[in-house]
């Protein structure tokens, strides 16, 4: 693997700036709780704004399909943002689907539903649970016959508002991807009661529900592991941008709470912990940039810097969620305070796409390391 490229370019800043400000203005930390607490806990009227007017939706589709063409770094200049603010959107589920459905192309339903998806108007997400690690083996939980599907997948992330799943299937000729549209008879979707107040999932059934192959054999089974390699790479940058969020605000309080006379920043185990927690920050945003730019570059070795960052940053999101929640005490216990909110997402983000056990020992694969 060459030597990875950590730095942001002018255009990835200029998104940056632009994401954070809508996000600024539309999704802070307290319009995000009071939303959780509502009957519409997804802001899609939000996404709508993103991926129209800003044309974020259309980052990973190809340009002659309606896209932007951009690639993933762009893509995790986005997640960033979007963890910094825990933004209910259905982000991950669209990138999973825009990614499984680009390398599809081929297929005349692809190139009708993927404009659909670039601008916004419509929903899509990929029918696996959300602990599925990238490298493990092709799902075999729907079965079909002839072009009617049967099975059960749980923990389908943006299952309740997509439009569209496509769905692994084991069908007459092996594994294959269909898609499927959510609203025609023999679909039906349960969602799960959720940790993560900001993100989520829900059981897909499937009774003889119709659907489209779209891939099938060697091809099916590489266009969902490279969508799940690319978001579990994408996922990295997510965690990094709210692991940074917990810092900030950490310090921020820090520097204005006072106890025993003295500001707690001045005290020296809460300055030894905010350092820790720097460093670790630091680190992530260098593991999660390289699994980008790696990504971006189509690199040989993309899935090892996604393992490698999976293998840090999911856990390190944990720690800084629970740090800001701890070093802000009393109010960061209460509800009515979103340090919750952070926890919630940091802890199914650490389950999402494999735990970093797994990911270490994909390292140790792809690396050729011997077994501990």
């Amino acid at each position: 693997m060459s030597a990875p490229d950590l730095l942001y370019t002018e255009v990835e800043e200029d998104l940056r700036a632009n994401v954070r400000r809508l996000l600024q203005e539309r999704s802070d930390p307290n319009a995000v709780l009071a939303r959780c607490e509502s009957d519409e806990p997804y802001d899609l009227a939000l996404w709508r704004t993103l991926a129209g007017e800003l044309g974020l939706a259309a980052l990973a589709v190809p340009e002659e399909l309606g896209g932007a063409g951009a690639g993933a770094r762009e893509l995790a200049v986005l997640a960033e943002e979007l963890g910094r603010a825990v933004a209910p959107v259905p982000f991950l589920g669209g990138l999973l689907a825009t990614s499984a459905l680009a390398a599809c192309a081929d297929a005349a339903r692809v190139r009708e539903i993927l404009p659909q998806l670039a601008d916004g108007s419509q929903l899509a997400t990929v029918a696996v649970g959300m602990t599925t690690a990238p490298h493990e083996p092709f799902p075999q939980a729907v079965k079909a016959d002839s072009a009617a599907l049967h099975g059960r997948v749980a923990a389908v992330v943006d299952l309740e508002f997509a439009d569209y799943a496509v769905v692994p299937v084991a069908d007459e000729s092996g594994p294959a991807l269909y898609i499927v549209d959510t609203s025609v008879p023999g679909v039906s979707r349960t969602p799960t009661t959720p940790l993560d107040l900001t993100r989520r999932f829900g059981a897909l059934v499937l009774d003889g529900a119709v659907g489209e192959r779209i891939a099938t054999g060697e091809h099916a089974e590489r266009v969902l592991r490279a969508a799940l390699v690319t978001a579990a790479g994408v996922l990295a940058s997510e965690q990094t941008g709210l692991a940074q969020h917990c810092l900030d605000s950490t310090v921020d309080y820090a520097l204005t709470r006072y106890q025993f006379g003295r500001r707690i920043g001045s005290f020296q185990a809460v300055k030894h912990r905010l350092a820790d927690l720097w460093t670790g920050v630091s680190t992530a945003r260098a593991a999660a940039r390289a699994a980008a730019d790696a990504l971006a570059r189509d690199d040989a070795e993309a899935e090892l810097a996604v393992a490698v960052a999976q293998a840090y940053c999911s856990d390190l999101v944990v720690l800084a969620a629970e740090e800001h929640l701890q070093l802000h005490g009393g109010i960061g216990m209460t509800w009515e305070h979103p340090a919750h909110l952070y926890l919630g997402r940091a802890k199914s983000s650490q389950l999402t796409f494999g735990i970093a056990e797994r990911h270490r020992q994909r390292v140790g694969e792809l690396a050729d390391l011997p077994p501990a």
